[in-house]
């Protein structure tokens, strides 16, 4: 079976960035990052999801954080030099970035818009983000992914104190 060509895959081949593609069964339940991780089977510290929030003037930012950690808002407003943020409505998610729920990959968004990227992310070599559509994951080099995004890399996550 030919494999299907996603936005971020095309930017990544027209870039000349290497990238390995992972796919697993999707289900119409939600799927979380875990069971992401647990599918592709990898750790699922390795495994980032994006978020894309936005101002009270609906200009969009994208943040890249670990499937297992969860979002500072505050830390979030800061990153990007404002007052509050939040989640992007998703019905709105498609015709902004051109990804679905749950297929919403960092890389080849409609727009170049202000990325954030968890500075949990100094810790790896390589890490898993949507490769843009459902039941798709990409390996890709951090600092790949940081240029092909230009991310800025700050601490938006909470400290897990357990």
């Amino acid at each position: 079976m030919k494999e299907v060509k996603t936005n971020a895959m095309r930017m990544l081949d027209r870039l000349k960035i290497e990238y390995c593609v992972n796919t697993y069964e999707v289900s119409e339940s939600h799927m979380d990052g875990k069971i992401v991780a647990e599918k592709v089977g990898v750790d699922v510290a390795q495994v980032y999801k994006t978020l894309v929030l936005e101002n009270a003037k609906h200009a969009h930012f994208v943040f890249i954080i670990p499937v297992n950690a969860s979002l500072d808002m505050k830390l979030a407003a800061q990153a990007v030099n404002e007052k509050k943020l939040h989640l992007m409505p998703l019905d709105d998610l498609k015709k902004v970035t051109g990804y679905v729920r749950g297929g919403c990959s960092p890389i080849g968004m409609k727009r170049q818009f202000l990325t954030i990227i968890d500075t949990q992310v100094e810790e790896m070599e390589a890490i898993y983000v949507s490769g843009g559509a459902r039941g798709t994951q990409i390996k890709i080099n951090v600092a790949h992914l940081i240029k092909t995004t230009r991310a800025k890399v700050k601490k938006v996550t909470h400290d897990e104190h357990n």
